[in-house]
C-alpha cells in the first residue's frame, strides 16, 4: 500500500494532460488470473487516492479489459465501488459494433441508476485490428447512437493501437515488418484519423516505443499533428515535452490567434460587425479556429487577456458554436509497475 501511495504521488507531480491508469487490469497476458482481483482493488483504491485538486487540471482515465477477454464485467463491478470514478473509461480492442453494445450493457447493469444519470465519465476506445479499422464508421456511429439513446458515456476519443494492429495483419507470412519510420501503418493511421474527424472525435495517435529516440518521436509527432491527429500517447515521462511541443501551435499561429481575438473584442465593444484582419474578412470559422488555438495553448500553461477571451466565447455561444473540448491532447499511460521511485 505504501508503494502504491508513492506511485500516485509520482504521477501527480508529472506535467501531463491525461493519465491512463492500467494497474494490471488491461494485461490479460501479463497478469495471472489469480492476481486480477488484487489489480482491480488497487485500481479502485487509486481512483480515490488521486487528489481532486490535481485532477482539476489533469484528467484521469482507467483502462479496463476488452470485451473479448471476458474480464470486463468483473473489472467494472469492482471499479464501481470507488467513491470517485475516472473521467474516462478506456476500452481496448473494440472490433465491432456488437462489442460497443456489450460495453454499454455491462455499464448499465453495474452502475446504479443515480450514477448513470449523474456521471460525466466519458468513453475512450481503441482500434487495434484490420477488421476494426475497416469497420470504423459503423463502430463510431453505433457508439454515438448508444450514447444518444442512453444519455451516458459519451464517446470522447479514439486511440490507434499500432502494435496490436501490426500483430493482427502479420498473422500470415511474411506479415507486417516494423520500421522506424512507420511506413507499415501509413494507410492505417491516415484512414483512422479521417474516420475520427468525420465523426468530430479526438484522434489519438499510437505510441512511439523507442523511448530513447526522441528525434524519431518528434518527427512522428509532427507528422501526426500535420495529418490531423489531436494528440499522441506517451509511455515514458521523457516523451511528454516532445509530444506537447509538436502538438502545441507555433508562435506565429498563437500570435495570429491572440491578435485576432483582441481585434474582435475591440470591434464588439464598438458595436461593429464584420471586419478585416490581416487582409482577410473574418467569419465565424476563423473565430472558432482562433479560440481553439488559444484553448490548446492555455491547457499547457499559456496566458491570455481574459476580457478578450470572454468576448469571443460569448460570441461563439450566441452563434450556438460549442467550444471544442480537447481533454486528451497528450496522453501518458503509466502502469504502476513501470513507475520507479
Amino acid at each position: 500500500m505504501g508503494k502504491q501511495k508513492k506511485r500516485v504521488e509520482v504521477l501527480e507531480q508529472l506535467l501531463f494532460d491525461f493519465i491512463e491508469l492500467r494497474t494490471g487490469l488491461a494485461y490479460p497476458d501479463g497478469v495471472a488470473l489469480t492476481s486480477k482481483s488484487i489489480a482491480r482493488k488497487q485500481a479502485t483504491e487509486a481512483l480515490d487516492k488521486f487528489s481532486q485538486e490535481r485532477l482539476r487540471c489533469c484528467e484521469l482515465g482507467l483502462r479496463v479489459n476488452s470485451v473479448a477477454s471476458g474480464l470486463l464485467e468483473d473489472d467494472i463491478k469492482e471499479v464501481c465501488k470507488a467513491k470517485h470514478l475516472p473521467q474516462a473509461f478506456m476500452v481496448p480492442k473494440v472490433d465491432t459494433p456488437e462489442d460497443v453494445a456489450t460495453i454499454y450493457d455491462i455499464f448499465r447493469t453495474n452502475y446504479t441508476p443515480k450514477r448513470i444519470t449523474d456521471t460525466n465519465t466519458r468513453l475512450v476506445i481503441w482500434i487495434e485490428s484490420a477488421r476494426a479499422l475497416l469497420d470504423m464508421p459503423r463502430i463510431l456511429s453505433s457508439t454515438l447512437n448508444l450514447h444518444k439513446n442512453s444519455g451516458f458515456f459519451k464517446l470522447d476519443a479514439v486511440v490507434f493501437g499500432s502494435d496490436d494492429y501490426c500483430a493482427d495483419i502479420g498473422k500470415s507470412i511474411p506479415g507486417a515488418t516494423r520500421t522506424s519510420e512507420g511506413s507499415e501503418v501509413l494507410f492505417a493511421r491516415q484512414r483512422f484519423v479521417a474516420c475520427c474527424k468525420a465523426f468530430q472525435l479526438q484522434a489519438i495517435d499510437s505510441v512511439y516505443i523507442d523511448i530513447k529516440n526522441l528525434e524519431g518521436l518528434r518527427k512522428q509527432s509532427e507528422e501526426g499533428h500535420a495529418w490531423g491527429f489531436t494528440g499522441k500517447q506517451s509511455i515514458h515521462p521523457t516523451q511528454i515535452p516532445v509530444i506537447q511541443k509538436a502538438f502545441t501551435p507555433p508562435p506565429d499561429k498563437v500570435g495570429w490567434a491572440t491578435e485576432l481575438v483582441h481585434a474582435f473584442s475591440q470591434h464588439m465593444s464598438e458595436g461593429r460587425g464584420a471586419f478585416q484582419f490581416r487582409g482577410q474578412m473574418i467569419d465565424r470559422p476563423l473565430l472558432l479556429q482562433a479560440l481553439n488555438i488559444i484553448q490548446l495553448v492555455e491547457s499547457v500553461g499559456g496566458k491570455f487577456n481574459s476580457s478578450d477571451l470572454s468576448a469571443i466565447v460569448l460570441y461563439a455561444e450566441i452563434l450556438h458554436y460549442e467550444r471544442v473540448c480537447i481533454p486528451m491532447k497528450f496522453s501518458i499511460q503509466l502502469p504502476f509497475s513501470q513507475i520507479t521511485h
